[in-house]
């Protein structure tokens, strides 16, 4: 076990959990690093005593960083924020904190480092958060060439931050909004498949240098997946069609919140589609068969169903 280590920057969160215990099966020892170590703790039983160890680690702390990854055979970059809150800004996270993970594992001679970008990454791009996740690649690109960037689309699973979002959503709302009409296409990527393809991914050598787009087996609207969702957990809401340009004023004071469900930029994120490019490497290129949406949800909506006899019709 001592000669395949891993350190996990943001193993914590919703992906690394997925990915933690793939990989204490295989046998890897692994540091999570993140900012809060005794957070990360009920990771510890995913692998034996000794196999699972939190570090503090935050990417903007060069130090923490190159003390994380020192005696590393691989680095696996999960970090990444939605909005922005105090030092937690998109460019700190995604460019320089991306810089920082790469730069650590190039110079302590890391075999293998995956890069977590996302779909629509590009310098060029609208949103803040894009650009942001564009300036990472390119910073990962620089400092460590071999490095494998994984862009996924939005990612589902048990525990996920959007279907429990909007299934929650639907207790308290009488209706669901549809920014920009509902229209913005998406490819909904299961969790398990973007843990299996970061192993895959340091698994062989042949993935170093690459970059795949991670999507699932079918395109959906905005409006399609909400239906789906409401299908799901038996509940009836209306779809309320919002155009861009009232989103954004209704986002203005939202994001004030402490968690703010709707920000600017993510308006103008769902201005563009969020689907796997033409031409580009896929899941397929990892040799993962995608799983479709469907056949997950069952697993962990069905918490939200109404029960009793007694539901509202109007809240049904």
């Amino acid at each position: 076990m001592a000669d395949r280590v891993a350190t996990i920057f943001g193993g914590s969160g919703f992906i690394g959990r997925h990915l933690i215990g793939r990989l204490a099966k295989q046998g890897w020892v692994l540091r999570i690093a993140v900012r809060h170590p005794a957070r990360a703790a009920f990771l510890k039983p995913l692998g034996d005593v000794g196999q699972i160890t939190p570090i503090r680690a935050p990417l903007q702390d060069q130090v923490a960083v190159e003390a994380a990854v020192r005696g590393a055979t691989a680095v696996v970059n999960l970090v990444g924020v939605l909005y922005e809150r105090g030092a937690q800004r998109f460019a700190t996270i995604h460019a320089r904190g991306a810089q920082n993970v790469a730069a650590a594992a190039a110079a302590a001679g890391v075999e293998n480092l995956v890069h977590i970008s996302a779909i629509g990454a590009n310098l060029r791009a609208e949103a803040d958060y894009a650009r942001s996740k564009g300036a990472g690649e390119a910073a990962v690109k620089t400092a460590f060439p071999r490095a494998t960037i994984l862009r996924p689309s939005i990612v589902f699973g048990p525990d996920d931050d959007f279907f429990n979002r909007f299934a929650a959503m639907t207790r308290l709302s009488l209706a669901l909004p549809l920014i920009g009409g509902g229209h913005t296409k998406f490819q909904l990527v299961y969790v398990g498949d973007v843990a299996a393809a970061i192993v895959a991914s340091l698994e062989s050598k042949r993935h170093q240098g690459q970059c795949y787009e991670l999507g699932g087996p079918r395109v959906y609207t905005f409006a399609e997946i909400m239906t789906m969702m409401l299908h799901e957990i038996h509940r009836q809401r209306p779809l309320i069609p919002i155009p861009f340009a009232v989103a954004e004023i209704m986002a203005r004071p939202l994001e004030l919140l402490p968690v703010p469900p709707l920000t600017r930029d993510q308006v103008r994120l769902l201005r563009h589609d969020n689907v796997v490019a033409s031409g580009a490497q896929t899941l397929a290129d990892l040799g993962i068969t995608p799983t479709s949406a469907e056949v997950i949800l069952p697993t962990y909506l069905d918490r939200y169903r109404p029960h009793g006899r007694f539901t509202s019709p109007a809240l049904s």
